[in-house]
């Protein structure tokens, strides 16, 4: 991968690269996104979730949200990558985390970029630490907040009034993702990645992590991406047997337009490159230096998520037979370590025990 990654970038041939991704990603239906009645539901009118993948709202009149379930079966890896909420769907977005049994949202957006709201406030702030969102029944409370370099992290109380029942929330907000281009090295990506790993909240046992940026595509897809691919090149006996461009195609599968340009392309390309030197390896993230960046432009729930989205996964499934026969036949001699890069983020960057607790969030 990293001489791949060389002969691309000393050819410049990154936008080529790009352009036949988009030209070899399937389309398919978004009709319900279309629909008059959820015009005002859509941050953007070119970023719409396919009809097959999109999530659907349980307990509320309208079903529709901007966001689909991205699966990715050999990394036993499930997201939600969303758009940034609108003034309007704030509440709509808590209410799907709530019915997701989501442990963890996402962030990688600033709530203004570009001297525009690139989505709305919906998480309290130390000077107000209680929202209410009287359209869905809930309310969320900050409980602590951490400020680290390039990210916070948040603990929230999300509290469904109807039920009186409350489950703690975590908020991973990346906050230097630059107005243009991308991150000048992928060593603060990285460390913000195997923080929200060493949560245990991307790990299978707990519905899907909320993921979202401004339209849910382009950094989103990024994380996605760089995400799915170490998990599979930690579970291969042959880590350079993992495709980016392969792993790509198959989560555009799920939602449209993943990755919006070549930059993020090929930043993707070098915090995979060097994420799996920390993974397969024994190095610290503080490492990651040697690529810069050319100026540019709960449990209970977990069976019932199976069930909710059986379809996406037998999709996923069928990818690997269509796309990879002999990985498929790999992962299954390879087998799934539900605490995979939780070890990795304790053991080998801070050999301290993990701070985090899991939590019981969806209860029969």
């Amino acid at each position: 991968m990293e001489q791949e990654f060389e002969d691309i970038d000393s050819s410049g041939r990154w936008q080529n690269l790009y352009n036949e991704i988009r030209n070899q990603a399937s389309e398919y239906p978004y009709r319900v996104a279309k629909l008059p009645v959820n015009r005002n539901l859509n941050r953007y009118r070119d970023v719409s979730p396919y009809d097959h993948s999109r999530v659907k709202l349980e307990n509320c009149e309208n079903d529709y949200i901007n966001a689909s379930l991205v699966a990715v079966t050999e990394a036993q890896r499930a997201y939600i990558l969303s758009q940034g909420p609108l003034r309007n769907t704030c509440g709509h977005f808590w209410l799907m985390i709530w019915e997701q049994c989501t442990k963890a949202v996402i962030m990688l957006n600033r709530v203004i970029e570009k001297g525009s709201e690139k989505c709305a406030q919906y998480w309290p702030t130390t000077d107000e630490l209680q929202m209410s969102f009287t359209d869905t029944g809930f309310v969320v409370r900050l409980l602590s907040e951490e400020d680290q370099s390039h990210y916070t992290i948040r603990v929230l109380e999300l509290q469904n009034t109807k039920t009186g029942e409350s489950r703690e929330i975590y908020h991973f907000h990346y906050t230097t993702w630059p107005d243009f281009g991308v991150p000048e090295s992928p060593a603060s990506f990285l460390n913000f990645l195997f923080k929200v790993r060493e949560s245990s909240s991307l790990d299978p046992k707990h519905g899907p992590s909320v993921v979202h940026c401004s339209a849910g595509i382009g950094r989103s897809g990024t994380f996605a991406l760089v995400d799915t691919c170490l998990v599979l090149m930690d579970r291969r006996e042959n880590p350079s047997s993992v495709d980016i461009q392969r792993v790509l195609l198959g989560m555009r599968e799920y939602r449209m337009g993943l990755i919006q340009t070549p930059d993020q392309l090929r930043f993707s390309y070098m915090a995979v490159i060097e994420g799996a030197k920390l993974i397969l390896t024994d190095n610290s993230v503080a490492q990651v230096t040697s690529f810069k960046v050319k100026d540019s432009d709960g449990a209970c729930r977990s069976l019932g998520l199976l069930q909710n989205y059986s379809h996406l996964f037998s999709r996923a499934g069928a990818l690997v037979n269509k796309h990879d026969a002999s990985h498929e036949k790999e992962s299954k001699a390879a087998g799934w370590n539900p605490f995979l890069l939780l070890s990795v983020t304790v053991v080998r960057l801070s050999r301290l025990s993990s701070p985090w607790t899991d939590h019981a969030f969806c209860r029969a």
